[in-house]
Protein backbone atom coordinates (compact mmCIF):
# COMPACT_ATOMS: atom_id res chain seq x y z
CA UNK A 1 0.00 0.00 0.00
CA UNK A 2 1.26 3.70 -1.13
CA UNK A 3 1.67 5.47 1.65
CA UNK A 4 0.66 9.45 0.68
CA UNK A 5 3.61 12.03 1.08
CA UNK A 6 2.42 15.65 -0.32
CA UNK A 7 -1.37 16.58 -1.15
CA UNK A 8 -2.90 19.67 -2.21
CA UNK A 9 -6.47 20.06 -1.45
CA UNK A 10 -8.11 23.38 -3.64
CA UNK A 11 -4.76 25.29 -3.97
CA UNK A 12 -5.35 28.82 -5.33
CA UNK A 13 -3.18 31.43 -6.52
CA UNK A 14 -3.92 34.71 -7.14
CA UNK A 15 -1.11 37.65 -7.76
CA UNK A 16 -2.04 41.39 -7.47
CA UNK A 17 -1.73 43.31 -10.85
CA UNK A 18 -2.31 46.68 -11.97
CA UNK A 19 -6.07 45.98 -12.53
CA UNK A 20 -7.02 43.83 -9.67
CA UNK A 21 -5.71 40.28 -9.51
CA UNK A 22 -4.44 37.37 -11.74
CA UNK A 23 -5.73 33.78 -10.92
CA UNK A 24 -3.04 31.77 -11.51
CA UNK A 25 -3.83 28.80 -10.02
CA UNK A 26 -7.23 27.67 -9.64
CA UNK A 27 -8.49 24.75 -7.05
CA UNK A 28 -5.76 22.38 -8.02
CA UNK A 29 -5.91 18.99 -6.14
CA UNK A 30 -3.48 15.55 -6.54
CA UNK A 31 -1.55 13.99 -3.87
CA UNK A 32 1.53 12.09 -4.04
CA UNK A 33 2.92 9.10 -2.63
CA UNK A 34 6.24 8.15 -1.60
CA UNK A 35 8.49 7.02 -4.02
CA UNK A 36 6.24 8.08 -6.62
CA UNK A 37 7.43 10.44 -9.23
CA UNK A 38 4.55 13.03 -10.47
CA UNK A 39 5.13 14.72 -13.40
CA UNK A 40 2.57 18.30 -13.73
CA UNK A 41 2.44 18.77 -17.63
CA UNK A 42 1.20 22.00 -20.03
CA UNK A 43 2.27 24.85 -21.75
CA UNK A 44 4.63 27.47 -20.26
CA UNK A 45 2.77 30.33 -18.18
CA UNK A 46 0.00 27.86 -17.01
CA UNK A 47 1.02 27.26 -13.44
CA UNK A 48 3.13 24.48 -12.89
CA UNK A 49 5.87 26.94 -11.17
CA UNK A 50 3.46 28.64 -9.27
CA UNK A 51 2.55 25.29 -7.90
CA UNK A 52 5.81 24.48 -7.09
CA UNK A 53 6.81 27.81 -5.38
CA UNK A 54 3.98 27.88 -3.28
CA UNK A 55 4.95 24.35 -1.54
CA UNK A 56 7.82 26.08 -0.24
CA UNK A 57 6.56 29.36 -0.06
CA UNK A 58 9.06 31.10 -2.29
CA UNK A 59 6.25 33.36 -4.26
CA UNK A 60 7.10 36.96 -4.13
CA UNK A 61 6.08 38.22 -0.85
CA UNK A 62 2.99 40.39 -0.49
CA UNK A 63 2.03 39.90 -4.15
CA UNK A 64 -0.16 36.46 -4.10
CA UNK A 65 -2.86 35.54 -2.18
CA UNK A 66 -2.89 31.83 -1.12
CA UNK A 67 -5.99 29.83 -0.49
CA UNK A 68 -6.22 26.06 -0.11
CA UNK A 69 -4.63 23.06 1.68
CA UNK A 70 -0.90 22.08 1.11
CA UNK A 71 -0.52 18.65 3.34
CA UNK A 72 3.32 17.91 3.85
CA UNK A 73 3.49 14.60 5.88
CA UNK A 74 -0.50 14.69 7.04
CA UNK A 75 0.65 18.64 8.00
CA UNK A 76 -0.88 21.82 6.29
CA UNK A 77 2.30 23.85 5.50
CA UNK A 78 0.17 26.29 3.82
CA UNK A 79 -0.28 27.15 8.13
CA UNK A 80 3.49 27.39 8.90
CA UNK A 81 5.28 30.31 10.09
CA UNK A 82 8.89 31.13 8.06
CA UNK A 83 10.35 29.03 10.76
CA UNK A 84 9.03 26.38 10.73
CA UNK A 85 9.66 26.26 6.45
CA UNK A 86 12.96 26.73 6.86
CA UNK A 87 13.11 23.65 8.70
CA UNK A 88 11.91 21.37 5.76
CA UNK A 89 13.57 23.31 2.85
CA UNK A 90 16.10 21.33 1.68
CA UNK A 91 15.97 18.77 4.57
CA UNK A 92 12.54 17.30 3.81
CA UNK A 93 11.89 18.73 0.63
CA UNK A 94 14.35 19.90 -2.08
CA UNK A 95 13.94 21.72 -5.52
CA UNK A 96 15.76 21.75 -8.33
CA UNK A 97 15.29 25.63 -10.39
CA UNK A 98 15.23 25.99 -13.92
CA UNK A 99 17.86 27.94 -14.85
CA UNK A 100 21.21 26.38 -12.30
CA UNK A 101 23.65 29.35 -13.42
CA UNK A 102 20.95 31.29 -11.66
CA UNK A 103 20.94 28.94 -8.80
CA UNK A 104 24.35 29.13 -7.78
CA UNK A 105 26.40 31.43 -6.39
CA UNK A 106 29.30 32.45 -8.88
CA UNK A 107 31.90 33.08 -6.25
CA UNK A 108 32.39 30.15 -4.41
CA UNK A 109 33.12 26.29 -5.76
CA UNK A 110 30.11 24.02 -6.53
CA UNK A 111 31.58 22.02 -3.65
CA UNK A 112 31.54 24.36 -0.53
CA UNK A 113 27.90 25.39 -1.61
CA UNK A 114 26.82 21.89 -1.71
CA UNK A 115 28.84 20.95 1.59
CA UNK A 116 27.39 24.25 3.22
CA UNK A 117 23.76 22.46 3.14
CA UNK A 118 25.44 19.15 4.85
CA UNK A 119 26.80 21.20 7.25
CA UNK A 120 23.50 22.39 8.50
CA UNK A 121 22.84 19.25 10.29
CA UNK A 122 25.92 19.62 12.81
CA UNK A 123 28.06 17.64 10.31
CA UNK A 124 32.25 18.47 10.22
CA UNK A 125 33.65 20.06 7.26
CA UNK A 126 35.66 16.66 6.67
CA UNK A 127 32.29 14.67 6.89
CA UNK A 128 30.32 17.35 4.51
CA UNK A 129 33.31 17.07 1.82
CA UNK A 130 33.29 13.78 2.02
CA UNK A 131 29.40 13.40 1.15
CA UNK A 132 29.68 15.79 -1.00
CA UNK A 133 32.32 13.60 -3.53
CA UNK A 134 30.29 11.12 -3.01
CA UNK A 135 27.19 12.79 -4.54
CA UNK A 136 29.11 14.18 -7.15
CA UNK A 137 29.57 10.18 -8.34
CA UNK A 138 26.25 9.53 -7.39
CA UNK A 139 25.01 12.18 -10.12
CA UNK A 140 27.80 10.87 -12.30
CA UNK A 141 29.53 14.09 -12.60
CA UNK A 142 33.13 13.38 -14.41
CA UNK A 143 36.04 14.02 -12.41
CA UNK A 144 33.97 14.74 -9.42
CA UNK A 145 37.18 15.79 -6.59
CA UNK A 146 38.03 18.38 -9.09
CA UNK A 147 34.71 19.49 -10.78
CA UNK A 148 33.69 19.78 -6.67
CA UNK A 149 36.63 22.82 -6.63
CA UNK A 150 35.67 24.51 -9.56
CA UNK A 151 33.16 27.64 -9.97
CA UNK A 152 29.90 27.21 -12.18
CA UNK A 153 31.07 29.31 -14.72
CA UNK A 154 33.41 26.56 -15.22
CA UNK A 155 30.85 24.11 -15.73
CA UNK A 156 28.73 22.63 -18.84
CA UNK A 157 25.39 23.16 -18.35
CA UNK A 158 24.56 19.64 -18.05
CA UNK A 159 27.20 19.39 -14.89
CA UNK A 160 25.79 22.48 -13.24
CA UNK A 161 22.36 20.51 -13.20
CA UNK A 162 24.12 17.83 -11.90
CA UNK A 163 25.24 19.96 -9.05
CA UNK A 164 21.98 21.56 -8.79
CA UNK A 165 20.59 17.50 -8.03
CA UNK A 166 23.39 16.94 -5.80
CA UNK A 167 22.94 19.71 -3.72
CA UNK A 168 19.07 19.20 -3.27
CA UNK A 169 19.81 15.22 -2.49
CA UNK A 170 22.56 16.58 -0.18
CA UNK A 171 20.26 16.12 2.75
CA UNK A 172 18.31 13.13 1.33
CA UNK A 173 14.49 14.57 1.03
CA UNK A 174 11.67 12.89 1.17
CA UNK A 175 10.21 15.26 -1.70
CA UNK A 176 12.50 16.22 -4.58
CA UNK A 177 10.53 19.15 -6.96
CA UNK A 178 12.37 19.25 -10.36
CA UNK A 179 10.84 22.28 -12.34
CA UNK A 180 11.83 21.96 -15.93
CA UNK A 181 15.57 19.90 -14.88
CA UNK A 182 16.57 18.92 -18.33
CA UNK A 183 15.90 22.79 -19.57
CA UNK A 184 18.46 23.80 -22.51
CA UNK A 185 20.32 20.67 -22.41
CA UNK A 186 20.67 18.32 -25.26
CA UNK A 187 19.43 15.07 -25.64
CA UNK A 188 22.12 12.98 -24.48
CA UNK A 189 22.43 14.92 -21.62
CA UNK A 190 18.85 15.33 -20.88
CA UNK A 191 19.15 11.32 -21.16
CA UNK A 192 21.06 11.18 -18.11
CA UNK A 193 19.82 13.51 -16.01
CA UNK A 194 16.80 11.44 -16.48
CA UNK A 195 18.60 8.52 -15.47
CA UNK A 196 20.31 9.78 -12.73
CA UNK A 197 16.56 11.07 -10.94
CA UNK A 198 15.21 7.53 -11.74
CA UNK A 199 18.23 5.44 -9.89
CA UNK A 200 17.96 7.89 -7.26
CA UNK A 201 14.26 7.58 -6.62
CA UNK A 202 14.85 3.83 -6.44
CA UNK A 203 17.78 4.44 -3.94
CA UNK A 204 16.42 6.84 -1.60
CA UNK A 205 12.78 6.06 -2.10
CA UNK A 206 12.28 10.16 -2.83
CA UNK A 207 9.21 11.24 -4.16
CA UNK A 208 9.63 13.25 -7.26
CA UNK A 209 7.60 16.12 -8.69
CA UNK A 210 8.58 16.84 -12.39
CA UNK A 211 7.62 20.37 -14.06
CA UNK A 212 7.45 20.07 -17.22
CA UNK A 213 6.37 20.65 -20.95
CA UNK A 214 7.52 18.16 -22.67
CA UNK A 215 5.53 14.63 -23.19
CA UNK A 216 8.70 12.87 -23.92
CA UNK A 217 10.03 12.94 -20.72
CA UNK A 218 6.78 11.86 -19.06
CA UNK A 219 6.78 9.11 -20.76
CA UNK A 220 9.97 8.12 -19.73
CA UNK A 221 10.11 8.37 -16.35
CA UNK A 222 6.33 9.40 -14.33
CA UNK A 223 4.19 7.17 -12.32
CA UNK A 224 1.27 9.09 -12.75
CA UNK A 225 0.62 13.08 -14.57
CA UNK A 226 -1.47 15.91 -14.04
CA UNK A 227 -2.08 17.89 -17.37
CA UNK A 228 -2.41 21.56 -16.67
CA UNK A 229 -3.79 24.35 -18.62
CA UNK A 230 -4.39 28.31 -17.42
CA UNK A 231 -4.28 27.38 -13.72
CA UNK A 232 -6.50 24.24 -13.81
CA UNK A 233 -5.67 20.78 -13.85
CA UNK A 234 -7.92 19.73 -16.94
CA UNK A 235 -6.82 15.66 -16.55
CA UNK A 236 -5.10 13.47 -14.28
CA UNK A 237 -4.01 9.88 -14.60
CA UNK A 238 -1.63 7.48 -14.23
CA UNK A 239 0.88 7.50 -17.51
CA UNK A 240 -0.70 4.73 -19.63
CA UNK A 241 -4.26 6.71 -18.93
CA UNK A 242 -3.01 9.74 -20.61
CA UNK A 243 -1.02 8.41 -22.96
CA UNK A 244 -3.48 5.13 -24.19
CA UNK A 245 -6.81 6.69 -23.28
CA UNK A 246 -6.76 10.43 -23.11
CA UNK A 247 -10.02 12.28 -22.52
CA UNK A 248 -9.90 16.15 -22.38
CA UNK A 249 -10.29 18.12 -25.57
CA UNK A 250 -6.98 20.23 -24.54
CA UNK A 251 -4.82 16.38 -23.93
CA UNK A 252 -6.06 15.08 -26.86
CA UNK A 253 -4.83 18.34 -29.12
CA UNK A 254 -1.51 18.26 -27.03
CA UNK A 255 -1.30 14.80 -27.73
CA UNK A 256 -1.44 15.50 -31.49
CA UNK A 257 0.87 17.96 -31.56
CA UNK A 258 3.77 16.14 -30.47
CA UNK A 259 6.40 15.58 -33.13
CA UNK A 260 6.05 12.28 -34.80
CA UNK A 261 6.03 13.48 -38.36
CA UNK A 262 8.75 14.06 -40.92
CA UNK A 263 9.12 17.23 -43.06
CA UNK A 264 8.11 15.29 -45.95
CA UNK A 265 5.17 14.47 -44.20
CA UNK A 266 3.65 17.67 -43.53
CA UNK A 267 3.81 20.90 -40.51
CA UNK A 268 2.61 19.50 -36.75
CA UNK A 269 -0.65 19.92 -35.65
CA UNK A 270 -1.21 23.34 -33.53
CA UNK A 271 -3.62 24.35 -31.21
CA UNK A 272 -5.41 27.61 -32.37
CA UNK A 273 -5.70 30.58 -30.35
CA UNK A 274 -4.01 31.87 -27.18
CA UNK A 275 -4.17 31.22 -23.46
CA UNK A 276 -6.75 33.77 -22.07
CA UNK A 277 -5.20 36.55 -19.55
CA UNK A 278 -7.49 35.85 -16.52
CA UNK A 279 -7.95 38.72 -14.27
CA UNK A 280 -11.11 37.75 -13.25
CA UNK A 281 -12.44 34.72 -11.87
CA UNK A 282 -15.05 33.74 -14.28
CA UNK A 283 -17.05 30.24 -14.14
CA UNK A 284 -16.69 28.23 -17.18
CA UNK A 285 -14.05 26.06 -18.98
CA UNK A 286 -10.61 28.22 -19.47
CA UNK A 287 -9.90 26.32 -22.65
CA UNK A 288 -13.30 27.18 -24.14
CA UNK A 289 -12.05 30.10 -25.98
CA UNK A 290 -9.65 27.06 -27.83
CA UNK A 291 -11.60 23.94 -27.72
CA UNK A 292 -13.02 22.34 -31.30
CA UNK A 293 -16.25 21.18 -29.14
CA UNK A 294 -17.29 24.05 -26.93
CA UNK A 295 -20.82 23.84 -25.99
CA UNK A 296 -22.66 27.14 -24.74
CA UNK A 297 -22.54 25.43 -21.55
CA UNK A 298 -19.06 25.65 -21.19
CA UNK A 299 -18.57 29.87 -21.04
CA UNK A 300 -20.86 30.14 -17.90
CA UNK A 301 -20.33 26.82 -16.18
CA UNK A 302 -17.25 24.63 -14.21
CA UNK A 303 -17.36 21.59 -15.74
CA UNK A 304 -17.37 19.07 -12.90
CA UNK A 305 -14.85 16.20 -12.55
CA UNK A 306 -15.64 12.73 -14.65
CA UNK A 307 -13.64 9.41 -13.09
CA UNK A 308 -13.39 7.22 -16.05
CA UNK A 309 -11.42 4.89 -13.65
CA UNK A 310 -10.70 5.11 -10.16
CA UNK A 311 -6.90 6.35 -11.04
CA UNK A 312 -8.17 8.35 -14.29
CA UNK A 313 -9.89 11.71 -14.13
CA UNK A 314 -10.99 14.74 -16.44
CA UNK A 315 -13.20 17.61 -16.22
CA UNK A 316 -15.33 18.40 -19.88
CA UNK A 317 -18.68 18.88 -19.75
CA UNK A 318 -18.29 16.80 -23.30
CA UNK A 319 -19.25 14.12 -20.50
CA UNK A 320 -16.28 11.69 -22.03
CA UNK A 321 -18.09 11.55 -25.52
CA UNK A 322 -15.48 10.62 -27.93
CA UNK A 323 -14.95 13.09 -30.55
CA UNK A 324 -12.53 12.61 -33.09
Amino acid sequence: MSEELLRLNKLCVDYKVKDGYLSAVKDVSFSINKGEIFAIVGESGCGKSTIAHSILHLLPEHNEIIKGNIFFNGEDINQYTDKQLESIRGKEIGMIFQNPIDSLNPVYTTGFQVAEGIMLDNVSKTEAWNRVIKLYNDVKMPDAEKRAQSFPHELSGGMRQRVMIAMMLARTPKLLIADEPTTALDVTIEAQILNIIKSLRDEYNTAVMLITHNFGLVAEVADNVAVMYAGEILEQGTVFDIFDNPKHPYTKLLMKALPRKTKKEGRLQTIDGNVPRLTNDKPGCRFENRCPYAMDICKSNDAEKIMVTESHSFNCHMGGVDKQ
